[in-house]
């Protein structure tokens, strides 16, 4: 999962940042509303944390926006302000979900999970493909109820891969998701990792298929 996480609050934003990425949800951090705004534009995201007191462009103004050019990218607001009229306004600004500070980092990766979820048109989790599973407790991979030895890099490919599953992700879609912080990170990386999974994969059920053009995609066979 890739988040564009809208925090002008450098604490909150440097401790979100590091605790989202060691769940494994990569995080996009923009300062304030032009740049949040300018990021959104520019898309690649799963969902967007937004958070209202935000300089250059209020928060609100952002989230007017998205809606305005039909970007349909769930969006969970943080507020400071629990009331029903600001739940209810928000709800009517094209906020799906919204939480008070302050709040628990388990309640915010439970919501994010359970919004993109919706997003895709399910309400059950999307972390498995056929006989492949993905425990987020353990954060383990487990193929036919056995666990699945993958290096760190490859279950974070793995994952993103799981969390898609059925739909092809480019090899930059990939990137952006497990190296967002390395601009040397090449595609061969990619492939090279794809490979060594593939041969995990290999006579399980579970495949990671090509698309010419568009990229890989996990299914079951």
């Amino acid at each position: 999962m890739r988040a564009l996480l809208a925090e002008d609050e450098h604490t909150l934003g440097t401790w979100l940042c590091k605790a989202l990425e060691h769940i494994g949800i990569q995080v996009e951090w923009a300062h304030d509303g032009k740049l949040a705004d300018l990021a959104l534009r520019q898309g690649g995201h799963d969902v967007l944390i937004l958070d209202l007191g935000l300089p250059g462009m209020a928060g609100e103004e952002v989230l007017t926006r998205l809606r305005a050019r039909d970007q349909r990218l769930p969006a969970l607001v943080l507020t400071a302000r629990d009331s029903l009229t600001d739940r209810v306004r928000l709800l009517n600004l094209g906020a799906d979900d919204f939480l008070a500070k302050p709040f628990e980092l388990a309640e915010l990766e439970a919501r994010l999970h359970a919004l993109v979820r919706r997003a895709r048109g399910t309400e059950h989790p999307r972390l498995a493909c056929g006989g492949l599973l993905l425990d987020m407790a353990k954060k383990q991979f487990l193929l036919h109820g056995e666990p699945l030895g993958v290096t760190p890099r490859e279950h974070a490919v793995l994952q993103v891969l799981v969390q898609h599953s059925g739909e092809p992700m480019s090899k930059q879609q990939i990137i952006d998701r497990v190296f967002p912080d390395d601009q040397d990170v090449h595609p061969e990386a990619v492939e090279v990792l794809v490979h060594r999974l593939r041969k995990r994969l290999d006579n399980s059920g579970v495949r990671i298929a090509t698309i010419r053009g568009l990229g890989y995609v996990l299914e079951a066979i």
